[in-house]
């Protein structure tokens, strides 16, 4: 089923599919079990190279991040995997099969999640769901069990009989997702699950998202928003122009474009000059005055020799009002690596068009 560019509910069958241990064939190097393994993926539309050889590894039972502005390329990367679009190039392997090889198996093993719920509006949140149920196999009486649940997990339950065009985009969302997980798929794609949400929603999809890697499930989301592949990924790739320019743990992505910076700010601000100078003395940084003269910023390659500088702070009597050390973010991240900044919306037409192609 397919709205706007999104497409939900790929399971297609009612049974998840048993892997047994014979078919687990792509191992990390600890032994655990891939649930992606994609290499050199490449899709060109006309002289638009969407996707530029991207590689990607997700371990099984973890939240894997795609990180990027629209139009980088991570919506046609999730199409391809999801058996949507054939790759001009490279190879993908979901749990062991074959995307191009293999795709009835693969879309028994997926849950596909988009940016837009594919529901009828007139319906109510149950009729939708019983609807989906029973296209993917399941009984009546199943189909109206499993609508039951999903309502009760994704907190839906008052809003059951309500039609869908009185839902608010938040609910909209979440029952987008519920109808994506009617046959209990082991990995779930999110294609930008929470655009448009406000903080609240998010937060509370967010908690979804977790509870489901809890459960077993292992879940690919692709976001422009820096903070929720921080709060949730285990490891991250950042993609611009079909490309994946970095790839690690958040903490190992900030850590690769500079060390920790220390933040001070002193009481008087007539002792600014003599706490640029001690840090300069003892820490053997040049030490930067913020715009309004309130914030000394310092890079802080060694956390030890902090102590030191506290006390001569205190020996020459500049008292601190405020002291901090803040890690680079993943904004500055995205900055370095692209030279532009995340948030950035210039859209590829050309991205927009991709599901239909």
């Amino acid at each position: 089923m397919r709205h706007g560019t999104a497409v939900i509910g790929l399971t297609l069958t009612g049974v998840t599919l048993s892997i047994t241990s014979a078919e687990r064939t792509t191992m990390n190097a600890s032994g655990q079990e891939w649930a992606v393994e994609a290499t050199g993926l490449v899709k060109t539309f006309g002289t638009n190279r969407a996707v530029d050889g991207v590689d990607l590894r997700v371990a099984t039972g973890t939240v894997y991040g795609v990180l990027g502005p629209n139009g980088a390329g991570k919506t046609t990367t999730i199409n391809m995997l999801a058996t949507l679009l054939r790759p001009d190039a490279g190879t993908a392997r979901i749990f062991g099969h074959d995307v191009v090889r293999e795709p009835q198996i693969v879309r028994q093993l997926i849950g596909v999640t988009g940016q837009f719920a594919s529901v009828d509006d007139t319906l109510s949140a149950t009729e939708n769901l019983v609807i989906f149920a029973r296209l993917l196999g399941l009984s009546r009486a199943e189909s109206k069990a499993k609508a039951v649940d999903l309502l009760e997990r994704f907190g839906l339950t008052d809003a059951a009989r309500k039609p869908l065009k009185k839902f608010s985009g938040g609910m909209r969302r979440r029952l987008d997702l519920a109808a994506s997980l009617i046959s209990q798929p082991p990995l779930i794609f999110l294609d930008e699950p929470t655009t448009g949400l406000d903080p609240r929603t998010r937060g509370q999809m967010w908690d979804t998202i977790r509870a489901l890697v809890t459960s077993g499930s292992t879940v690919l989301l692709t976001t422009q928003y820096l903070d929720e592949a921080d709060q949730l990924a285990d490891r991250i790739a950042v993609i611009d122009s079909g490309r994946v320019v970095a790839e690690g743990t958040s903490d190992e992505l900030k850590a690769s474009v500079g060390t920790a910076s220390l933040q001070l700010r002193v009481e008087d601000p007539a002792d600014t000059d003599l706490a640029m100078r001690a840090i300069e003395q003892v820490l053997g940084v040049r030490a930067t005055l913020s715009p309004e003269a309130s914030r000394v910023t310092a890079p802080m390659a060694d956390a030890e020799r902090v102590a030191d500088l506290l006390i001569t702070l205190r020996e020459a009597g500049v008292r601190l009002a405020e002291m901090s050390v803040q890690k680079p973010t993943l904004d500055e991240v995205f900055l370095t690596l692209t030279g532009h900044d995340a948030a950035d919306q210039n859209t590829n037409a050309q991205e927009k068009e991709e599901v239909h192609a």
